[in-house]
């Protein structure tokens, strides 16, 4: 027989195969091996038999049958890990956001286990631990005459045969029927347990396997492993563990359920706990008085529930939901963890990583803050706002009005404030918002990267005929006939400083004109604007033909929007979205998913220009000094006068608003929106706030870091010459 580690273990604080203090002399080792070896061979069918079956039911079949199973067994025991939870913290990777799990469970090695509960477990479970060598040859006897003159049913399980139980039990490698054989009582599982347990003995020390029992075993209340133990009932980790809280997580080893004393019998387990107190008195682990004691102390429960999944973030702190369930969806999309989407979740919920986010608790705070200054809990309409950290692409905050909770709304208002909706990212069914005039960013990278320079110039009127096929109020002898807004502020001749300043429609869709449609809608593309419905979809395959995009008529999100923002502010590098800080495995190995994944989309020069153009909705500060009116000035003032860039956005008829700005440091984005209902429109009157908002959020994001100066661009990508 061969011992099989399906994968690798977290490293034992005692690792070593020879005799550890307890433990019997190699000869008396070898010895004894034989005596058991040979005793388990020859009575192993009749013990197991007096153990499940009446005494004038045992025979020679019996005894064949079981010597059979013995011999046939497979020559492999693997020991693949147990299923862990994964632990997912938020950036100072100690605030706790939620875990992920099967079972609730978390390998913690030997030393990070007190001494006083190892040896509750052994004097609670197995006695002779270290005498034996995986079957306990007076055990055997005992319970076989025991159970043959009628009395109690003993067992004769070693912890290590219960070691190898729970392994069995937990294998993923054998079929469901087969972990459920190892659970029956019956001869032949007796008997496989015998044979794996001898075997293992000799290929692990008594520490590795007192650490894997303690890591897979049951200890009632839903927690698996003795981290999760020490959690769920006291509140602390298992080094930290005092006696009297030893011996009672020992003692409901035996009936982790019946005697537990959070949802089974409290006098049980009481009882219990004295029963591991005077064993281990009785073996000289502590002194007879120190038993007395311990018993005599009440029994103090600090129950601890373990979150699990996004709905069961801290009360308290249910606005993380959001990023936690983008965390998810983004995990679902990784190929590290798995073939497919189902591996991928499954790892998550039993791989046993450990995850810290880049979700910023301060930041966070304030952006939801921010988003509640614009619409409050109880209003239909929301602010989905989204803070990114430019050239990495992590996701600092995501916050919007609402609860990210199952539980349900009030009769008056069925759709809000609790959803699970993904608002602030999309997915999920929710294909995003309109977001108006922010889009002219794209047609003007766009333009700069085919060599247009800012200057380029254009007597904007104030309404164009356009090239585009259209029918109905927009349009002009069979022709899209867009106009602007505020013909006496926005027409004239235009620049892209100031066109994108004073947000001059006629300008960007005569410049979009100029270099075609889908270059424009490729650039929203390769800066992340992703195209969540099937109408949106279907236009970007055809999209030479979509003049009107340039305007800001496809759905997006705040957090795609942001990301994209935070493109120029990196000098052009995109990088995809990211909600991880780090990530390791159940073994502490780093995962490379953690990783930025980023690529240059656009120069670095066109960036500093798109940026200088940029400063002119927010201030009047380009390096060329070219603005001359922006929609959202203010902004500036804000933020204290540092160098920032931006753009606002109103979609046709107001139906939304939306402002998203950004520094060489951060980058936000938020929409007001009727997210239910799109023919309930915000109104002009709303962009006040929401550009206000987003600025204030920025502010609290970048308090305390010092102010950062934009590149400025060429001389000929600005001027031309």
């Amino acid at each position: 027989m061969r011992l099989v580690r399906a994968r690798s273990r977290p490293a034992h604080s005692a690792s070593s195969r020879r005799a550890k203090a307890g433990a019997p002399s190699r000869s008396a080792r070898w010895i004894r091996g034989l005596g058991r070896l040979l005793l388990c061979g020859v009575i192993s069918g009749l013990v197991v038999a007096a153990g499940v079956l009446p005494l004038a039911f045992i025979g020679g079949s019996t005894v064949n049958a079981s010597r059979d199973v013995w011999t046939n067994l497979p020559a492999d025991l693997a020991l693949p890990p147990p299923p862990q939870a994964t632990y997912v913290y938020a950036n100072d990777g100690k605030t706790l956001i939620t875990t992920f799990y099967d079972e609730n469970r978390k390998d913690v090695p030997l030393d990070q286990i007190a001494p006083v509960l190892q040896q509750a477990v052994v004097a609670a479970e197995d006695t002779r631990f270290y005498q034996h060598q995986g079957v306990d040859g007076r055990g055997v006897l005992r319970a076989l005459v025991s159970n043959g003159r009628g009395n109690a049913q003993q067992g004769a399980s070693t912890l290590t045969m219960q070691y190898v139980r729970n392994v069995l039990k937990n294998d993923p490698t054998l079929s469901p029927q087969q972990r459920v054989d190892s659970l029956a009582d019956t001869p032949a599982r007796k008997v496989r347990e015998m044979r794996y347990a001898t075997k293992l003995e000799q290929h692990l020390s008594k520490q590795d396997i007192l650490q894997g029992y303690l890591n897979i075993a049951y200890f009632g209340a839903g927690a698996y492993g003795i981290y999760a133990a020490s959690q769920t009932y006291f509140g602390k980790s298992a080094l930290e563990l005092t006696l009297p809280e030893a011996a009672l997580l020992a003692g409901l080893l035996q009936s982790p359920d019946g005697d537990n004393p959070i949802s089974g019998d409290r006098d049980a387990a009481l009882r219990r706990r004295a029963y591991t107190l005077d064993s281990m008195a009785k073996m000289k682990m502590i002194s007879a008085a120190d038993a007395t004691a311990a018993k005599g102390q009440e029994l103090k429960i600090n129950e601890r529930d373990l979150p699990n999944n996004c709905v069961s973030v801290p009360r308290e702190h249910n606005d993380w939901g959001f990023f936690c369930d983008y965390f998810r969806q983004w995990w679902g999309s990784q190929p590290e963890f798995g073939a497919t989407r189902a591996d991928r979740d499954e790892a998550l919920r039993t791989g046993g990583y450990t995850v810290v986010t880049s979700l910023d608790p301060g930041i966070q705070a304030a952006t939801l803050n921010q988003s509640l200054s614009v619409y409050g809990y109880g209003s239909a309409r929301s602010m989905p706002t989204a803070v990114v950290t430019p050239g990495t692409g992590r996701v600092l905050a995501m916050a919007v009005n609402r609860h990210y909770s199952l539980e349900p709304n009030p009769p008056q208002h069925p759709l809000f404030p609790n959803t699970v909706n993904q608002l602030i990212a999309g997915g999920g069914g929710v294909a995003g918002y309109q977001a108006g005039s922010t889009f002219k960013m794209f047609t003007m990278l766009a333009a700069l990267d085919a060599g247009m320079p800012l200057s380029t110039n254009f007597n904007s009127p104030g309404r164009i005929a356009t090239v585009w096929p259209a029918s109905g109020p927009g349009s002009c002898g069979g022709k899209w006939c867009p106009g602007n807004d505020s013909p006496s502020w926005m027409n004239g001749n235009r620049t892209m400083w100031n066109g994108f300043g004073r947000s001059v429609n006629t300008y960007f869709v005569w410049l979009e004109q100029q270099i075609g449609a889908r270059r424009v809608v490729e650039m929203a593309q390769r800066l992340g604007i992703t195209f969540r419905s099937a109408e949106d979809a279907a236009m970007a395959a055809k999209a030479d033909q979509w003049g009107a995009f340039t305007l800001g008529v496809a759905s997006t999100t705040p957090l795609d929007l942001a990301n994209a923002y935070a493109a120029v502010a990196a000098g052009g590098l995109y990088c995809q979205p990211l909600p991880v800080l780090s990530i390791t495995d159940s073994n502490g190995k780093p995962v490379d998913a953690a990783a930025p994944k980023c690529r240059q989309a656009v120069s670095a020069d066109v960036a500093a220009a798109a940026t200088d153009a940029a400063r002119c909705p927010v201030s009047r500060s380009s390096a060329y000094g070219k603005c001359d009116g922006g929609t959202a000035e203010n902004v500036s003032g804000i933020l204290g006068g540092r160098p920032v860039a931006g753009k606002t956005g109103s979609s046709e008829y107001n139906s939304t608003e939306t402002f998203v700005g950004f520094t060489p440091q951060i980058a936000a984005a938020g929409i007001a929106v009727n997210v239910d209902n799109p023919n309930d429109h915000v109104g002009s009157g709303v962009s006040g706030s929401v550009n206000a908002a987003v600025a204030q959020t920025m502010a609290s994001a970048l308090r305390g870091q010092p102010a950062q100066a934009f590149r400025p661009p060429s001389r000929v990508r600005a001027l031309g010459r």
